[in-house]
């Protein structure tokens, strides 16, 4: 799957500039074959990955747990305070408020494996061991993370 979005991420106590990706989503399922001889039919898996990626496409990711950034909520605008004092006022329907840290590859990850497998938890998919999750920031930018069953 593929969505647009636009972050900054903080590194070494500071705040990279603002800016944005075409990032890729994969994912890879490890688990028993069901009766019809598959672990989990790709078309569903694109489904739920490409209902999550809507979240984030054409949105600012906000990382709603970052100790660096000063991050306020009001009057329909959502106000970040860099630690370098920059000021960005964002329109609430452009943002997506991301219970994370940081806005790196390897958070993203995280919480697109943590929707995902709540997503096949609720559509029943008992038989799946394990999801690896990619996220591509570009060509050889990717993190990866492998997730077993909660």
């Amino acid at each position: 799957m593929q969505f647009d979005a636009a972050h900054f991420a903080t590194f070494g106590g500071r705040c990279e500039a603002l800016h944005g990706h075409s990032y890729q989503v994969a994912a890879e399922v490890e688990g028993e074959l069901v009766s019809d001889a598959w672990v989990l039919d790709f078309g569903r898996l694109k489904r739920l990955l490409r209902e999550i990626s809507r979240e984030l496409d054409h949105r600012f990711m906000l990382q709603a747990k970052s100790p660096l950034l000063q991050i306020e909520a009001r009057d329909g605008f959502w106000n970040v305070r860099t630690p370098e004092g920059l000021v960005y006022s964002l329109p609430e329907q452009d943002v997506v408020a991301l219970p994370i840290d940081n806005s790196t590859a390897e958070r993203l990850c995280e919480w697109f494996s943590l929707r995902l497998w709540s997503a096949l938890g609720k559509r029943r998919a008992n038989n799946l061991r394990a999801v690896t999750l990619e996220v591509w920031e570009g060509p050889g930018q990717r993190a990866s993370r492998r997730t077993e069953r909660p």
